[in-house]
């Protein structure tokens, strides 16, 4: 079994920064694809950040520019770096793997608050 852990999320003003972290632990032989996705009441989960095994990685036109997807593979850990945040990247972010297997694993989210 797999446990993906959030962390980095709180309340933070315009034009600040937050890191948020994703942390595997359990059963990982290899990592493929890990993503960062957001999510506001009322609409549907949107990919924000992706990045593969090798480093090659794919951002939203909202956070293209702002953001820095990075992953540590010996830590089985994945970071998003966000900068000039606005109050509409307030959502819950929640962090998704695919394993070498094929298997996919969500975390429980952790909540981003952007005040204006």
């Amino acid at each position: 079994q797999v446990q993906l852990v959030e962390s980095g999320g709180g309340l933070v003003q315009a034009g600040g920064s937050l890191r948020l972290s994703c942390a595997a632990s359990g059963t990982i032989f290899s990592i493929n694809v890990m993503r960062w996705y957001r999510q506001v009441p009322g609409k549907q989960r949107e990919l924000v950040a992706a990045i593969s095994a090798g480093g090659r990685t794919h951002y939203s036109d909202s956070v293209k520019g702002r953001s820095t997807i990075s992953r540590d593979n010996a830590k089985n850990t994945m970071y998003l770096q966000m900068n000039s945040l606005k109050p509409e990247d307030t959502a819950v972010y929640y962090c998704n793997i695919d394993l070498a297997s094929g298997t996919a694993y969500w975390g429980q989210g952790t909540q981003v608050t952007v005040s204006s």
